[in-house]
């Protein structure tokens, strides 16, 4: 009686992969990306770090080798721009516009998204597709009618003006953007609050914001960057000097200090008006990218 023993097959080496050229292909435009996007990060850091640089250097150095390191640092320039040329007080001026602009943005169009979002009501889409159509409406168009509504308000040259006008600038892209948050938040747990005795603020207020806390902090940083460097709309309506904002503080001095030639402290001026930006991307640069990763899987 024979017996039938199952030997272990014999394992076969692992196929080497071939390089096909697909895989080459990806190899090449890895390589392409990469080195567009270092070529992208010199692009954009080279000329901060020379204002920078230029900032604390003299007027000579400048001039003579504007691609060295400054041989003594000269942060006498940073303050003779703060208060000789007024860079404070434009700094202060752009703080009150900007700041009392970005809360009444943020408490608005968080208020808006919500209802259009999580709410059915006749003409919710139509409110929610004018609200996108602002999106594409060019500021540009709107100056001339802006300026003459803004006059009859007796708000031109005024805090308010300005920060009314700031707010409905920038509530279309608040709304868009809060809205697909709010949408696609789980609508149990507002189920569930209902159930606990929570009315509908507790449920906004308690559970749908604190939700959507990425979304409103990368919303409201976009809306900040784009206040801030904001120049054509203070150019139309705020015509006083007392109550410049930076970007009209800064194009003013170019012009003065052009005259004087007073190089380091325009690129003095230049620089504090870049810090807030810079801070904000330093400081919420990981709430940004949550936020934009949210987006856009959701």
């Amino acid at each position: 009686m024979t017996t039938l023993v199952d030997r272990p097959a014999r394992r076969q080496p692992a196929a080497v992969p071939a390089r096909t050229p697909a895989r080459r292909t990806g190899r090449f435009g890895d390589a392409a990306a990469h080195l567009f996007l270092v070529g992208w990060a010199a692009l954009v850091t080279v000329p901060l770090l020379w204002a920078v640089l230029s900032s604390l250097k003299t007027d000579r150095e400048i001039l003579t080798s504007p691609w060295t390191v400054p041989a003594t640092p000269r942060f006498d320039n940073w303050a003779r721009a703060w208060g000789e040329a007024s860079i404070g007080r434009y700094f202060l001026n752009s703080a009150i516009v900007v700041g009392i602009a970005l809360v009444l943005t943020m408490l608005l169009g968080a208020l808006v998204a919500y209802a259009l979002a999580r709410y059915s009501f006749p003409g919710n889409r139509l409110l929610y597709h004018l609200f996108v159509a602002g999106l594409l409406f060019p500021v540009f168009l709107a100056l001339v009618p802006l300026f003459f509504v803004v006059r009859q308000l007796g708000l031109l040259g005024t805090y308010p003006g300005l920060i009314l006008v700031y707010t409905a600038y920038a509530l279309p892209f608040t709304v868009f953007f809060l809205h697909g948050f709010f949408r696609s938040l789980p609508t149990a747990l507002a189920e569930a609050a209902f159930l606990d005795g929570c009315s509908h603020w507790g449920v906004l207020f308690r559970v749908m914001l604190p939700l959507a806390r990425p979304g409103l902090v990368s919303i409201a940083i976009f809306n900040f960057l784009g206040l801030w460097n904001q120049y054509l709309l203070p150019l139309v309506l705020n015509p006083d000097p007392e109550r410049y904002v930076l970007a009209q503080g800064l194009a003013a001095l170019s012009v003065s200090q052009g005259y004087r030639s007073d190089w380091s402290g325009l690129f003095a001026g230049l620089t504090i008006a870049m810090l807030p930006v810079l801070a904000a991307y330093v400081l919420f640069q990981r709430q940004i990218r949550t936020g934009l990763t949210a987006g856009a899987v959701r």
